[in-house]
């Protein structure tokens, strides 16, 4: 309902204008005030879409009223009522903002044109508003898969040259020198709290949130000048863990990985924080990746460590030949140097908590590897190393044992088909019911492209046939197309195609001899 407030301290001219104006516009809510400051005070409460603002009036001026009104409420229009039709009046108002004026005595006619003007005014500007709240509300829900969609890539090796520069532009987190990976590792049916864990690290304006992948959540953080790395670290933890603490759960674990100086670097901190998250029976629930307990300055110490970053993607992509013996040949480097068999045991299973972690992360439950005997041997230690690795091979094909050959082309068909919505990766694993990671990588293995690489090139292409209808705003193909932001679409455009929209549709429709569009 549009609402209308007349001010004025003669009674007779307020009923007067109420009288003509609710028989011509019978919606419209309308108050009366008898003076500036009583105006002013109303305000507030009434929250009038226009008022109609008598100049002269004793006490508090009209011009002062609209003056102390503009201030407080911008959006507010102001139609002046006066039978002082002098310059200066004329010049002060139109500073205010003042919309039109109505000389006393106005006929009726008069009165309702020059109102009916400002409120026809006044609802367009609605209608606009209302459409840009859509497209912001739209553009935040492309933000956010923009953002899960940008962790993903950053920490899966996954990076798009085309996109990520402009996807972290886009970003209300900006991007600073030093950043680090903390994993938070929640218990299991705790996927409900995915929405307060991103409010929360929303609110520090320092950091992007993955997607859940199992039971963990990535998070990549920027470092804050003025604080030390372990006290930004340790308040975002505690932020994070008050969420688990709401609601009584306790099982809730964050690695923190090292602090690295590049987005390129990001995989390596975020490997650590996955390693900080492997003994979460730990009474503070969180650790450090440069607290865990280094497996000793011997060469097998060094191997463990020179092997970790393979090791998580031969685990992701389900070579488990290759985790097996990389397994096996750390023990028989332990047994070469003649390291105690206790020791040894412990420094495996640590090896094999990774690998349960990795699972846990492309979404594969499997139990929790534990050694049900201290081997007596290193023949006994090899043996139950390949067998706790065997069963989690068969979780892992078990999970992906009902992976049809055409999955990934249905993927592909889908992408095509709905090209023009929001898809992101985390969506297409749910409809699929396999691990967003999971179906990155067999995207490129099976068509060579990534999944935002077939995306953008499905839109650009709708792009270029659309740009051949001269009818079409540049605008309006970029919300057709599934982007939110006009700028942000140019940019993509032009680094594929090598021209601006606007140029690739000069040299379009100067072929058919057709007006170009240029909005």
């Amino acid at each position: 309902m549009t609402k209308l407030l007349i001010v004025d301290d003669e009674q007779i001219e307020r009923q007067g204008l109420q009288m003509i104006l609710q028989k011509a516009y019978p919606n419209l809510v309308i108050e009366q005030s008898k003076n500036g400051k009583l105006a002013v005070e109303m305000v507030g409460e009434f929250k009038p879409d226009l008022i109609l603002m008598d100049i002269k009036m004793p006490g508090m001026s009209g011009l002062e009223a609209v003056e102390k009104i503009s201030a407080e409420n911008p959006a507010i229009k102001f139609v002046m009522v006066t039978a002082f039709d002098t310059f200066d009046y004329a010049r002060q108002a139109i500073k205010l903002g003042v919309k039109d004026y109505l000389l006393k005595p106005s006929k009726a006619s008069e009165i309702i044109a020059t109102v009916g003007k400002v409120l026809n005014q006044n609802e367009e500007e609605q209608k606009v508003l209302a459409v840009n709240k859509l497209q912001q509300d739209a553009l935040q829900k492309a933000l956010t898969l923009v953002e899960t969609d940008v962790v993903t890539q950053l920490l899966f090796d996954h990076v798009h040259e085309v996109h990520l520069d402009m996807l972290v532009e886009m970003l209300d987190i900006q991007s600073t020198n030093e950043k680090f990976v903390m994993s938070v590792l929640l218990m299991e049916g705790s996927a409900n709290h995915y929405s307060a864990i991103k409010e929360k690290v929303r609110q520090t304006k320092s950091g992007w949130v993955g997607a859940l992948y199992g039971r963990q959540l990535p998070i990549i953080v920027f470092r804050e000048a003025g604080k030390s790395f372990r006290s930004q670290a340790i308040s975002l933890a505690n932020e994070i863990l008050s969420v688990a603490k709401a609601d009584g759960e306790t099982g809730w674990f964050i690695g923190i990985g090292n602090v690295c100086g590049s987005l390129d670097q990001i995989r390596q901190s975020y490997q650590e924080s996955l390693i900080a998250t492997m003994d979460s029976s730990l009474s503070v629930k969180y650790r450090f990746y440069s607290d865990v307990p280094a497996a000793g300055n011997t060469k097998c110490g060094h191997l463990a460590k020179f092997g970790e970053k393979e090791l998580f993607d031969q685990i992701r992509l389900g070579e488990w030949e290759q985790v097996t013996l990389y397994a096996l040949d750390l023990i028989q480097c332990y047994e070469n140097e003649g390291a105690d068999l206790l020791q040894t045991q412990q420094h495996v299973l640590e090896l094999l908590w990774i690998v349960s972690r990795v699972m846990d992360e492309i979404g594969i439950e499997a139990d929790k590897p534990l050694f049900s005997f201290h081997a007596q041997n290193y023949w006994q230690l090899r043996q139950e190393t390949s067998r706790l690795l065997e069963r989690m091979k068969q979780s892992y094909f078990v999970h992906y044992g009902n992976l049809e050959v055409d999955t990934i082309y249905q993927i592909k068909q889908y992408i095509m088909e709905h090209s023009h919505k929001d898809i992101s990766l985390e969506a297409l694993a749910q409809k699929v019911r396999l691990s967003p990671i999971y179906i990155s990588k067999m995207f490129k293995e099976k068509l060579g492209v990534n999944y935002i690489d077939f995306l953008t090139e499905c839109r650009i292409e709708k792009a270029k046939k659309m740009l051949g209808d001269p009818a079409k705003s540049i605008k309006e193909i970029t919300f057709e197309v599934g982007y939110h932001e006009p700028n942000y679409f140019s940019k993509v455009f032009k680094k594929i195609v090598a021209v601006s929209p606007k140029e690739y549709r000069k040299t379009l429709l100067s072929k058919k001899s057709l007006p170009v569009v240029e909005k």
